[in-house]
């Protein structure tokens, strides 16, 4: 199901948008036009929405392209190897989140005359929880490479903490993309529940394969450096001890306690209770492997249903 995008005017960017969605309607068109007369062609691959998702994106004129969801590598990539993108560069934009005007601004001054040996381009990017924009705790600005040359970045497989790789140096831009998710907190912690199944099984992938993260190299440098304490240092303390730790860290030390009330929630809930929940439902598979004798790839698909082979 495609249709030709109207987002486009004699302006806009030689830049190709993609967006996953599933069950989106609440922010989609937010979404979109926000990037109106900034990219030329804007995407939107969606996991068979019960909503009205599809068609409030075929209503503003971008492409709609259908395809069952496995987890968001697999699907991105899907989306870069099935929609033909023709232009010179990409972005990965997720539909909760908004181009900034700052961003769209810096994008249109800087896009066309980046180096030709730029392969990706990293933003800041804005969370905001419960109305409030959270920005202490180590929590902004956090860089994330978002926009790329075409054909040089494709999406990590991994089951969670994903990130695209790119063949060729990164260059910053200093605006941002905001993360503004309207659901309510129960939304959020479903959420976060079926992220937590996604982290434990890619903490225990890289335990039994002893994994070492070969391509760092094409990850931008706060992203490498997180990956390297996530798997370095944080994997290496004790379950449970280390979720309450990495609380107190962001917190007290990078002062978590400035972003008030709502950030009192954020911050016990997404840096206490979710890694916490991480570590138990690590312990909980261990457990089943040994008591059944069975691989992870095995409990994963009888209790997860992911199929992780």
């Amino acid at each position: 199901m495609t249709q030709q995008t109207m987002l486009t005017n004699e302006q806009a960017l030689n830049l190709t948008v993609v967006i996953l969605t599933f069950n989106e309607e609440r922010h989609i068109q937010r979404c979109l036009e926000s990037l109106n007369g900034l990219a030329s062609r804007v995407i939107v691959v969606d996991s068979q929405s019960t909503d009205q998702t599809r068609e409030i994106a075929l209503k503003l004129g971008v492409d709609v392209l259908i395809n069952p969801f496995i987890n968001q590598a697999i699907q991105f990539n899907w989306a870069l190897d099935h929609s033909d993108i023709t232009s010179d560069w990409v972005m990965r934009l997720d539909a909760d989140e908004i181009v900034t005007l700052k961003l769209a601004e810096q994008l249109r001054q800087h896009l066309s005359s980046t180096p030709n040996a730029t392969a990706g381009i990293t933003v800041n990017r804005q969370i905001h929880f419960m109305g409030k924009w959270i920005k202490h705790g180590a929590i902004y600005p956090i860089r994330t490479l978002r926009i790329w040359r075409n054909k040089q970045g494709r999406c990590e497989n991994r089951w969670m903490d994903e990130h695209i790789l790119v063949e060729g140096t990164i260059e910053h831009i200093n605006a941002d993309i905001a993360d503004i998710n309207l659901h309510n907190i129960t939304w959020w912690i479903n959420k976060h529940n079926h992220y937590a199944n996604r982290e434990a099984i890619e903490l225990l992938v890289g335990e039994i394969n002893h994994a070492v993260d070969n391509k760092a190299a094409a990850m931008s440098v706060s992203a490498r450096f997180k990956r390297w304490i996530k798997h370095s240092v944080y994997a290496r303390l004790p379950l449970g001890m280390r979720a309450l730790l990495y609380f107190l860290y962001r917190y007290i030390f990078r002062f978590g306690f400035l972003d008030g009330w709502q950030g009192l929630v954020f911050h016990v809930l997404q840096g206490f209770w979710y890694r916490f929940l991480v570590d138990v439902k690590v312990y909980e598979l261990r457990k089943l492997m040994s008591e059944r004798s069975q691989p992870l790839t095995q409990v994963v698909k009888d209790e997860y249903g992911y199929d992780i082979s």
